[in-house]
């Protein structure tokens, strides 16, 4: 019995899980109040981008686009995020943080966006907007490497590299979530709560759940502000709940501000979220309050009404972002059930020396499969070639017509999800993430074994 880490050996990609680097930097720009990012390429690098937002938070945003066509892909572009600066300003007097998120045609093309944003510094916003407090901050993401998480990731440590700024301590603690859902932020501010820790959470998304008022429509936007952004340099101490999606930032603080630092786990279950709470005693010395403990019980009574009887051995296949996958491997693992195959979209170099994934490899007894720069084909290919047998699947939507081709039960979890209703307000972290996630895939079990007409023997009943 092996867990074996491997990359995908073909050449080409058939379906991918990930999107690329700007998906990841743009949803940065939509947590922060006053911001509107400037996609700096064609106009379907933004476009399909807010659609997949939409989709996932049936709810609007604004971005916006250079809008590059023939011509700045020949002579060169910078003329577009002048004219983009420009109009962003004019037709939202209220915006100041502006970033300027490159793409793969305007990396190839060799756009200086750092020369752009001095010259506008220097020209249009002292003679159009004098006075006004707009911050145009340049960030690099490159469609041709790396994806939405490395793009989320270079985005947020740009972003809080520009304006953390050393002042009087706060007594606050920087909480980097990662690329979460608003009932994860509610869910982790409980948690804070719970403990009386006043902290900075990057980013406030709980928000993106936007209210339909009788004054009209709304868009939505995060509510992490410019001061909460500069205060992050006056913390007590940050925790960056996901290695791969905020790890930068929280590095940075550390290296820049001698700032102590925890990164990771994510506290996706019952041994995470123990974790978590410990991280949080750590840094800020409180202590952990009845109530959690007491909610802790009420999490391990129902995980243990369904491990043994309706979880024990079933195998799961798992994709999606590589702190979600890796959380969520390792909370089957705790229910009894066996993690087959585990597909993480990207190439990072640094899954090699993931701690989380060298327990895996060390601790496994059963036959998985780590699959980096993953792509939905090798789900595809082990079930339908190689007689690979699963009895759930778990990640977002995109992955649907494996289950659907190879009637393989199905919960939807990650982004996006747009073919369930609701699924963003649910937190998959905490106690109560492990419960929703627990229960939810008991409910999936159980509506495929009425499908399949199957006895309750399948649940290990009896």
């Amino acid at each position: 019995m092996t867990c074996e880490l491997m990359e995908r050996s073909r050449a080409g990609i058939i379906n991918p899980i990930f999107t690329c680097q700007p998906a990841g930097a743009q949803f940065v720009s939509i947590g922060i109040t006053d911001c509107i990012g400037i996609v700096h390429g064609g106009q379907g690098c933004v476009m399909f981008v807010r659609l997949v937002f939409s989709q996932h938070f049936k709810e609007s945003f604004e971005l916006a686009s250079s809008s590059v066509h023939e011509d700045g892909a020949v002579f060169g572009a910078c003329g577009r995020v002048e004219q983009a600066v420009d109009v962003l300003l004019m037709r939202y007097p209220h915006v100041k943080v502006v970033p300027i998120i490159s793409t793969c045609s305007t990396e190839v093309i060799g756009d200086d966006i750092e020369g752009v944003v001095t010259k506008l510094k220097g020209g249009l916003l002292k003679e159009k907007y004098p006075g006004r407090e707009v911050h145009l901050i340049p960030i690099h993401t490159p469609s041709f490497v790396g994806s939405m998480v490395t793009g989320y990731d270079v985005a947020m440590r740009d972003i809080v590299a520009y304006f953390a700024k050393k002042t009087e301590p706060s007594g606050k603690l920087n909480v980097m979530t990662g690329w979460v859902n608003p009932g994860d932020v509610t869910a982790i501010k409980h948690l804070l709560t719970e403990m009386d820790i006043e902290a900075t959470v990057l980013f406030e998304i709980e928000a993106f759940d936007s209210p339909l008022m009788p004054s009209g429509n709304h868009v939505s936007h995060g509510e992490t502000t410019i001061a909460d952004l500069e205060g992050t340099a006056n913390a007590v101490g940050t925790i960056a709940l996901s290695p791969y999606e905020g790890g930068k930032a929280a590095k940075y603080l550390e290296k820049e501000f001698d700032l102590p630092t925890i990164i990771g786990p994510t506290p996706i279950g019952i041994r995470n979220t123990d974790t978590f709470l410990a991280n949080l005693r750590k840094l800020t010395g409180k202590p952990i309050p009845e109530s959690l403990v007491r909610e802790r019980g009420i999490a391990l009574d129902a995980l243990t009404d369904l491990a043994h009887m309706f979880f024990a051995d079933k195998k799961v296949a798992i994709y999606g972002n590589p702190d979600l996958v890796i959380g969520l491997a390792e909370f089957c693992i705790d229910l009894e059930m066996h993690p087959t195959v585990l597909l993480l979209g990207d190439d990072n170099p640094n899954y090699v020396k993931d701690p989380r994934i060298k327990a895996l490899q060390e601790n496994v007894d059963w036959d998985m499969e780590i699959v980096t720069n993953a792509d939905f084909w090798e789900l595809e290919d082990r079930i339908k070639n190689r007689g690979l047998k699963l009895d759930l699947i778990l990640g977002h939507s995109k992955g649907r017509f494996i289950s659907i081709d190879y009637d393989i039960p199905m919960l939807r979890v990650g982004f996006p999800t747009y073919d369930r209703a609701g699924m963003y307000r649910h937190p998959v972290v905490g106690y109560a993430g492990a419960i929703w996630l627990a229960e939810q895939m008991a409910n999936v079990l159980f509506t495929d074994m009425e499908h399949k007409r199957v006895r309750e023997w399948s649940l290990n009943m009896w």
